[in-house]
């Protein structure tokens, strides 16, 4: 069952409350600690996109288009759509001859706040690359190229495309093929369904990589350093997983999924750690959760702590700009 994470009081009431669960397994796959079930099975949404980058290399198509960090990185985004963002996605589409025609995925604000009333406020005509998954479509679109398959139906499980990142996901995480189980994203690609236990697994597999065969190894290699070169490609402006991987010096990757998933990779511990918030809130509960875990890990140095503060206490403010309560993480991982 899933556990009490987070308090969120105001005055000296708790007036919610966010449960989830947590899995933190190490490169030998072993689980090491853990909150609520471990092995809850649950749709790990956009956290996976570094996973689904792997085809990209896997496909050739990293190499036929010779794609850079920048490029590797907004792959594996959920961007906010800021220009920085969209030059990159344009850049890849004119290299593999394509254009915004041809992203399955249909023009949207953004997921930050700020930026879509910017966005609203300045009448911003919104296209596909404006989408936060564009990056995550570029890939599979390139990945079509290289392997031959149709385009036009890419976004579609009956796409050999689709049938290929089922696979690496299989494989990459150690679970049945048979035994993922797919829906469909916002963004209209298939969504799968694993346990955190495989979620974490796979992500542990990014920390270590020497033992991995050398093309999945170049891979992982490649999308955590381009990460960490680029993390303003991942997120955007001000963004958790931005920042995150911004003031932890390379020791991790993170990454953010809709309805409350992360997953992270962290080297020195070579553990991956995959977060599921009960609720689906993504906004107010992932990233004190995050931080919670990454001090219990001893992750983070004081100056790493301190440079990411502002994500371990969500304060509540009201309409008068009043500080008028906090979100508290309230847990302590379990030892397995």
């Amino acid at each position: 069952m899933s556990e009490t994470l987070l308090e969120v009081t105001r005055g000296e009431l708790v007036e919610n409350i966010h449960r989830g669960d947590i899995a933190v397994v190490g490169k030998d796959g072993k689980l090491k600690y853990y909150k609520g079930d471990p092995y809850k099975v649950t749709y790990l949404r956009s956290s996976l996109k570094p996973i689904q980058a792997l085809n990209v290399f896997l496909s050739g198509a990293a190499e036929k288009y010779d794609f850079d960090d920048k490029e590797i990185a907004i792959m594996c985004a959920s961007h906010y759509g800021e220009d920085l963002h969209k030059k990159v996605v344009d850049k890849i589409l004119k290299k593999i001859g394509l254009n915004e025609s041809n992203l399955l995925c249909r023009g949207a604000y953004s997921i930050n706040e700020k930026f879509k009333d910017y966005q609203i406020a300045n009448h911003i005509k919104l296209t596909p690359a404006n989408s936060d998954c564009s990056g995550k479509h570029c890939g599979m679109l390139a990945s079509c190229l290289a392997k031959g398959y149709s385009i036009e139906n890419y976004n579609s499980m009956d796409n050999p495309l689709q049938q290929d990142i089922k696979k690496i996901i299989a494989g990459f995480c150690e679970v049945k093929e048979d035994k993922i189980v797919i829906g469909t994203d916002g963004c209209g690609v298939p969504v799968h369904g694993i346990s955190l236990y495989n979620a974490a697994l796979g992500f542990a597999k990014f920390t270590f990589t020497d033992d991995l065969e050398p093309k999945l190894k170049t891979a992982c290699d490649r999308i955590f350093n381009a990460m960490n070169n680029y993390p303003e490609m991942v997120a955007g402006t001000g963004g958790f997983c931005t920042e995150l991987m911004k003031h932890s010096n390379g020791k991790l990757i993170g990454k953010i999924g809709a309805d409350g998933v992360y997953c992270l990779a962290v080297k020195g511990m070579d553990v991956g750690i995959a977060i599921k918030i009960e609720d689906g809130n993504m906004h107010r509960a992932v990233p004190p959760v995050v931080m919670r875990c990454l001090e219990e890990l001893n992750v983070l140095t004081t100056s790493e702590m301190e440079a990411l503060k502002r994500f371990r206490h969500e304060h509540l403010i009201n309409s008068l700009g009043e500080d008028v309560g906090k979100v508290n993480p309230v847990f302590h991982l379990n030892e397995a």
